[in-house]
């Protein structure tokens, strides 16, 4: 049986562009404005702007210029020197980062395993249940291409280690860690030694 194929009405393909000079930060740095920078950057990216998301909850928000593209997210992320989100584990997908511009390291494992320095072209493509963070290391802000894929169900996998819930809360109180909850989930301590 022959595939059909079809050309797109303008509109269609218009639904499927989305310029950087429009991207907007993610939703969820709205939804939680009252939280704080300085317990935002523990999470996430200082300007985290989705080009496209899944059609499913995720920790990005809902909005972005393109919604649904065969279960991928993609997301453009600037992180000023020293800025970066923690360590953190997507369980049923791949994380893919590029470097566009500076130099970030990567943490792999908890505790810290491996540690990976990426430059400008740089691509690190993190499997599944491995915990990573990362953090730029230059001197000016660092820019990254973020690409989650994978068979998981939507991209609401994403967990943290419990050390970091103590160390949130232990910094900005209960009410934000709470917060961060209904986003993530907090695995519990390891009681393996790795």
């Amino acid at each position: 049986m022959a595939t059909k194929i079809y050309t797109p009405t303008k509109e269609e393909i218009e639904a499927r562009v989305s310029r950087f000079s429009k991207l907007e930060p993610m939703s969820t740095a709205n939804d939680l404005a009252w939280v704080g920078q300085e317990a935002m950057d523990v999470f996430y990216a200082r300007k985290l702007m989705p080009v496209i998301l899944d059609d499913t909850k995720n920790p990005f928000g809902n909005e972005a210029p393109i919604i649904g593209a065969a279960g991928s997210t993609m997301f453009v992320s600037i992180m000023p020197p020293g800025q970066g989100p923690c360590l953190h584990s997507h369980n049923g997908t791949f994380e893919t980062f590029m470097v566009l511009d500076g130099t970030i390291e990567y943490h792999i494992g908890d505790p810290v395993a491996h540690v990976v320095t990426l430059n400008k072209w740089d691509v690190l493509s993190c499997p599944p249940n491995v915990y990573r963070g990362f953090h730029n290391v230059g001197g000016t802000d660092a820019v990254q291409l973020t690409v989650i894929t994978g068979t998981g169900e939507g991209r609401d996998d994403v967990s943290i280690p419990d050390s970091i819930a103590q160390k949130v809360e232990k910094e900005f109180g209960k009410k934000i860690v709470d917060a961060f909850r209904s986003i993530f989930s907090f695995d519990p301590p390891s009681s393996s030694v790795n």
